[in-house]
């Protein structure tokens, strides 16, 4: 495949015009040459925490839900998904497990969120679940497929969970947590660099206390963020990128069942959800989850922020895929995989490449 005269966009070299070419899966030649281009070629999205979209959710996915799943994400220049779980049982995130385990890419593997969290900042995980983490669980709940697990460090037994994570290479992100400043630079200084849809299910700022969301900003955490304007405003995006700079950011939806499909009555984690302008929230009134797109919310990032699109493509791939250490995908350099996502001047996807193929057109 050639893909001629368009803006090539690397998060780390940045932008310039020129040609790519691709053999097989592989990108064999970038051609830089000055040219008039209409599209924009950039890494294939990477959504690295996502519950559900268009009714298939994690929690009850065969594996041809989840191919499915991973198919129509293409229309979103999505090649790269880590599926989700709620706090369940051992028994129902086992057979999460067992339905993913044979799963190929565009699948890179599985994100446990939960239960080993705060139940005071529970949100919409179901509390009947929430439960101390214990090695013994955990090796039967992490195979190797497994890439990321959310928890709260001031749970019991927080660290010794989080030293046998880190020996199996399983990033370990925070949230749903009350933790201060103190534990939460505790657990930044032991390795837990991650926070979980920052800053929500977090202490709030105050400036005798800063808290879980200060503490994000004052140190080197890697941090998601959701793009709808509804998990957080467009300024605090702006000021969390201005704080905290284009390294330090992840791109994700947090999608529950509802994304892609109208306002209605949904489920997330066996709990009612009702969807209303497109805003999900709890009976109780907490936001459960989002019905975000991913390409809306990079449109969104870059409209709120104003970055160029060498840090959009860092927030978008680049630095999830970098952060559970996946590795030949996210940027456009020889020897990479040949997983682009096509753009317009707008940001509006028009093509997904996967592996060398063209698997959506608009």
């Amino acid at each position: 495949m050639k893909i001629e005269n368009v803006l090539i966009v690397d998060p780390l070299i940045g932008e310039f015009t020129g040609d790519i070419i691709t053999e097989g899966k592989t990108i064999c030649d970038i051609i830089p040459h000055d040219c008039n281009y209409e599209r924009i070629v950039m890494p294939g999205f990477a959504d690295v925490h996502t519950h559900a979209f268009e009714k298939i959710d994690t929690m009850n996915a065969s594996k041809e839900d989840f191919e499915k799943w991973s198919k129509k994400n293409f229309e979103h220049g999505v090649t790269s998904l880590i599926p989700t779980t709620v706090s369940a049982s051992k028994e129902d995130i086992l057979k999460v497990i067992e339905n993913i385990k044979f799963c190929g890419t565009p699948i890179e593997g599985l994100h446990l969120e939960g239960p080993f969290i705060n139940p005071e900042k529970k949100g919409a995980q179901n509390p009947d679940y929430i439960r101390n983490p214990s090695v013994d669980e955990i090796v039967e709940i992490t195979p190797d497929f497994v890439r990321l697990i959310t928890m709260a460090p001031e749970r019991p037994n927080f660290y010794e969970a989080l030293k046998y994570l880190q020996k199996k290479n399983i990033k370990v992100s925070i949230g749903h947590s009350g933790a201060g400043y103190d534990m939460m630079e505790k657990a930044y200084l032991n390795g837990a660099d991650r926070i979980t849809h920052f800053p929500n299910a977090l202490n709030q700022l105050h400036h005798r206390d800063i808290s879980g969301t200060g503490s994000a900003m004052l140190l080197d955490f890697n941090v998601e963020l959701i793009c709808d304007g509804i998990h957080s405003s467009k300024e605090f995006i702006k000021l969390t990128y201005k704080i905290k700079g284009s390294d330090r950011i992840i791109l994700i939806t947090d999608s529950m069942e509802a994304a892609g499909l109208n306002d209605g009555k949904y489920s997330l984690g066996g709990l009612d959800v009702y969807v209303e302008k497109g805003v999900a929230r709890l009976k109780s009134g907490n936001i459960a989850g989002s019905t975000l797109l991913f390409d809306k919310g990079v449109k969104n990032f870059y409209e709120f922020t104003g970055c160029s699109l060498k840090d959009l493509s860092k927030v978008s791939s680049y630095n999830a895929l970098k952060d559970l250490n996946i590795e030949n995908k996210g940027r456009i350099k020889i020897g990479y995989n040949a997983n682009f996502v096509v753009l317009d001047k707008e940001i509006n996807v028009q093509e997904t490449i996967f592996e060398g193929k063209t698997v959506y057109k608009k």
